[in-house]
């Protein structure tokens, strides 16, 4: 059965630092036997098809793997399938048509987020930003955008993650990825 998936890597192409060029990394994923790679922007988003009956998890770390063994550094990556993805944007509890893209963010989760770990945090003490839980996604509103936000700060600490592989999206890459792992 062919599916499509995003690639979604975390912390690559930052001020110079763990540079993964975007046609090498296609590359890599072609050797890997997946199809129709394309990339999204400089940060770190493919999407790709695949026959091969593998779990998203075993994908993962395939390309972890071969990422590492290509440029000589392992990189966090989610794999998360089409059908994933259109529902963490249906499942928005944002009005996100009505938001500009960097006003509102998904952080992926590579596991589920126990609502407990961030139960310490003051919503209102942030206000106007505000954060959701979804499906291993957690929706982050920031209207003055993500580099002034104290509130994603809070979300982000060690002892809130800790165990869990984090990366976000601002949600115009997250429409552009449903948008390129839909079926056609």
């Amino acid at each position: 059965m062919t599916q499509t998936y995003a690639l979604l890597l975390r912390g690559i192409n930052v001020s110079g630092h763990r540079k993964v060029p975007m046609p090498q990394l296609r590359s890599v994923l072609e050797e890997l036997g997946h199809r129709d790679v394309r990339t999204y922007l400089q940060s770190g988003n493919a999407v790709f098809t695949t026959d091969r009956a593998a779990t998203a998890d075993a994908l993962t770390t395939e390309i972890e793997d071969a990422i590492e063994g290509h440029f000589g550094f392992r990189v966090d990556c989610l794999v998360r399938d089409a059908d994933y993805l259109a529902a963490v944007a249906e499942n928005c509890p944002f009005p996100a048509a009505e938001l500009e893209g960097k006003q509102l963010h998904a952080f992926y989760f590579s596991g589920p987020a126990d609502p407990g770990r961030f139960a310490a945090i003051d919503q209102e003490a942030f206000a106007p930003e505000a954060f959701a839980l979804g499906d291993r996604v957690l929706y982050l509103y920031v209207p003055e955008g993500l580099g002034r936000s104290k509130l994603a700060d809070a979300l982000t600490r060690p002892a809130v993650v800790k165990g869990l592989v984090v990366t976000a999206r601002n949600w115009n890459t997250v429409v552009k990825l449903v948008e390129m792992t839909k079926a056609d």
